[in-house]
């Protein structure tokens, strides 16, 4: 019997950002991007979702040590993010500050911090209408 099992911890941060890419025009960017293009930004406050994913520990019964994950989660991600303008964080220096590419900037910071069991996927609600998962390589 497998005794493969996920865990998904929750975590929020509020945060800045302008969508914008500087390899469009201006006019390109506002007619993509709209009210989101703002010069001066908007914010927005995120939750996000960790899924590690492992076989269960016969002593525990847990995947991971939440503890420690809530730790790194904390240290790593919140503490980077919380309050400030994620346009002005180097991760973001040659991305665009979607969603879609906050997941993957988190996914990258994490993966290989996970405690035990392997980070399975990342979710982002950055509004009650846009939620983004990201599932990378958990060996990258």
């Amino acid at each position: 019997m497998s005794t493969l099992t996920s865990i998904t911890r929750t975590y929020t941060f509020c945060a800045a950002h302008r969508l914008h890419t500087d390899q469009l025009p201006d006019d390109v960017n506002q007619k993509i991007f709209g009210k989101c293009n703002n010069l001066n930004g908007h914010g927005h406050n995120y939750t996000v979702q960790v899924t590690v994913q492992g076989e269960l520990n016969t002593e525990t019964g847990l995947v991971t040590d939440v503890s420690q994950l809530d730790q790194i989660v904390q240290g790593t991600i919140v503490a980077r993010f919380d309050h400030q303008h994620l346009n002005f964080d180097s991760a973001f220096q040659n991305l665009t500050t979607t969603g879609e590419n906050l997941a993957r900037v988190i996914w990258g910071l994490l993966v290989k911090r996970i405690p035990t069991g392997q980070l399975e996927k990342i979710g982002v609600i950055e509004t009650r209408d846009n939620f983004f998962e990201y599932v990378g390589d958990p060996k990258s």
